[in-house]
């Protein structure tokens, strides 16, 4: 089984420290898409030297969160909305094959954990009235649980380890949709219920629909803007 590339070393170097730190401004928004991330203000934010935050920022762009260019330096991943889109085509269609497989595989007290993680999210949901889900990761995350307890090591690489970060970029952006984060959950409830039943058809088409609902929102909020914007044009045209 592959290594879990969230957990954290018991003791962690500096450059895991400051790794991790970046990593969840990244995450929650603190650091915005397009940014440039400025080496003198990170060692400062953080405490650092150079050297560990240039390992961090390598770590990170291998993460897929940020982009090192030339003569630019780094900058937080800034993905376009057809970029995104191909990514939560990906997802749908992975994460609905990891759900089906795992429905097979999955024993009883894997099960029970489960339950036992979508009841801490119900909490953590609540505690924040519904404004933002659960945004811990690795063995913590939902999607993640599902996608390595498929039993199919390329889906729980791409899952897991090569898309894992940025998807949970995009993720928790859009878990702060008002009302989303109530409806992911009751939804995640629904998928849990098939895998406990172990009914595999009937857990993909649920974790695709899940999927397809947040990547149809996308592409609503895309054409709005693009509406929007158009409207703006037309106006400044007609002045």
């Amino acid at each position: 089984m592959a290594t879990n590339p969230t957990l954290q070393t018991p003791n962690p170097t500096l450059a895991e420290q400051v790794l991790h730190a970046i990593q969840a401004a990244i995450v929650n928004g603190d650091l915005a898409p397009g940014s440039k991330l400025k080496e003198p203000d990170l060692a400062r934010a953080y405490g650092t030297s150079r050297g560990p935050l240039r390992e961090a920022i390598r770590q990170l762009e291998a993460r897929g969160l940020v982009q090192l260019t030339p003569h630019s330096g780094a900058r937080v991943t800034n993905l376009s909305v057809t970029q995104l889109l191909d990514i939560y085509e990906l997802r749908e269609a992975l994460e609905g094959m990891a759900c089906r497989l795992a429905a097979a595989r999955l024993t009883d007290p894997e099960i029970g954990e489960l339950r036992r993680l979508l009841e801490q999210h119900g909490a953590a949901v609540e505690d924040q009235n519904g404004r933002e889900y659960f945004r811990q990761e690795g063995d913590l995350d939902f999607h993640y649980r599902i996608a390595r307890a498929s039993g199919n090591e390329v889906i729980a690489r791409v899952l897991c380890e090569d898309l894992y970060h940025l998807m949970r970029m995009y993720r928790y952006k859009f878990s702060l949709v008002p009302d989303r984060p109530v409806a992911a959950l009751k939804e995640h409830w629904r998928i849990m219920d098939a895998l406990a039943e172990g009914d595999g058809e009937l857990a993909e088409l649920l974790m695709r629909r899940h999927i397809r609902t947040v990547r149809q929102n996308i592409q609503r909020s895309a054409d709005e803007l693009a509406g929007d914007s158009t409207a703006s044009n037309n106006h400044e045209g007609a002045a």
